[in-house]
């Protein structure tokens, strides 16, 4: 059996919960196979939100999803003693060795800047010959000098604009094209230079948009919203969190991205609009990003550990009280009560003391009483004033629900 196989029957397991032959079976499994390839080139939970919530000190372990990088990256700036990536998709796996590899050898800010915050730029291939390629392994090499489209490879990316690829970029890229279609450039909206202004934009432009025919056909269409990363499951929990209007949802959502947040505080509505990172230098980064974060990470990428298999798995092998934080981005938004239960039970045993997990999630409310059993979450302490606080501060805005879930004392 070919790898790639193999990990297609690892996310369908993961997100199908219908049988195959049926409509909501049909799309898992499209859902399935479209993780197997690059989804996010940029996270979308705000790691800075995630660092105030799991209180990193110097002797934690953490174990996260992988996703696109950017989270653990950010949380190596504070210096755990150890991370554990993991991650179903063979591209994201590639990317974030790619990103650890890009610390630890760029030869100074110029170079790591030109290739994750500009990623646009033909040097950017040069560089990655030079200076990555030979400290990458054999599997991220090939996938990076894998073809992409007729001639090019992988690693093209980087000189195309990287930010415009996976499937959040084209599914970014297909927002601009209906926006244009209604006669708006969303580009526009980063001219906007006060909250004013950009609540203003949003009002006059982005609102009379979800009014459109397009927009209420496109939305009603889970298949649409792969590109947001969200499978048939966590479509129905969206609407749910809007009394079942999902166009309500999205609209909010949208509302939140361009409205709650300063555009020079925002980079993840930068991505939104832009599709790039602010590149005059003053703009919002991720910190990992940040030119006073690099020669920390330069000195702390061995510390991380990537790995291809599900977070259950990697628990199932890992010693009891070891670990201090987990962080499982939205994946439990997928799960159905048998794979939670498997879940909480692993981050149970391996929990030391103190641990916490933290979560996102469609809906508002958090997902786990009444599924997890009631013998493993009574070791745990859900933190709903911090969770409810930390939620408004996520600049992403895109998830209903921000949790924070902390170990008990014996």
């Amino acid at each position: 059996m070919s790898k790639t196989i193999g990990v297609k029957r690892q996310l369908q397991n993961a997100v199908s919960q219908n049988r195959a032959l049926s409509k909501t079976g049909l799309q898992e499994r499209l859902f399935a196979n479209a993780f197997t390839k690059l989804v996010y080139p940029q996270i979308w939970e705000d790691p800075e939100v995630d660092m105030q919530a799991l209180d990193i000190k110097p002797h934690h372990n953490l174990v996260c999803i992988a996703s696109g990088g950017c989270n653990i990256m950010s949380y190596l700036t504070m210096s755990p003693a150890s991370i554990t990536a993991v991650d179903l998709s063979p591209a994201h796996i590639a990317l974030n060795k790619l990103k650890l590899v890009a610390a630890k050898h760029s030869p100074d800010y110029r170079t790591f800047h030109d290739f994750f915050v500009r990623g646009n730029l033909s040097s950017n291939v040069t560089n990655y010959e030079f200076f990555f390629r030979p400290h990458l392994d054999a599997q991220s090499n090939a996938y990076w000098s894998s073809r992409l489209g007729l001639t090019g490879r992988k690693i093209d990316m980087f000189k195309n604009g990287f930010y415009q690829y996976g499937l959040l970029g084209k599914f970014i890229r297909a927002a601009h094209l209906v926006a244009r279609l209604h006669g708006v450039d969303l580009t526009d909206f980063i001219q906007c230079r006060t909250l004013d202004e950009q609540k203003r934009f949003f009002k006059s432009n982005v609102e009379p948009i979800f009014n459109s025919r397009l927009i209420k056909f496109i939305a009603k269409n889970r298949v649409s919203l792969f590109g947001l990363g969200i499978p048939p499951q966590q479509y129905e929990e969206l609407a749910n969190a809007a009394g079942g209007d999902i166009l309500g949802a999205l609209k909010e959502r949208t509302r939140s991205l361009m409205c709650n947040f300063p555009l020079k505080e925002n980079y993840f509505a930068w991505q939104a609009f832009s599709r790039s990172y602010n590149q005059d230098g003053v703009g919002p980064l991720p910190p990992y990003l940040q030119i006073n974060n690099l020669s920390k990470l330069r000195e702390l990428t061995d510390r991380v550990d990537v790995r291809n298999e599900t977070f259950t798995r990697f628990l199932s092998n890992t010693a009891a009280n070891t670990k201090h934080g987990y962080v499982l981005l939205d994946a439990q938004d997928w799960m159905t009560n048998e794979q939670l239960n498997e879940l909480w039970g692993q981050i149970t045993r391996t929990a030391a003391p103190g641990a916490r997990v933290i979560f996102r999630t469609a809906g508002i409310p958090t997902i786990l009483p009444g599924r997890v059993d009631d013998s493993i979450l009574s070791h745990w302490e859900y933190l709903g004033e911090t969770s409810t606080k930390l939620n408004k501060q996520d600049r992403s805005a895109i998830y209903g629900g921000f949790h924070i879930y902390k170990l008990k004392d014996n």
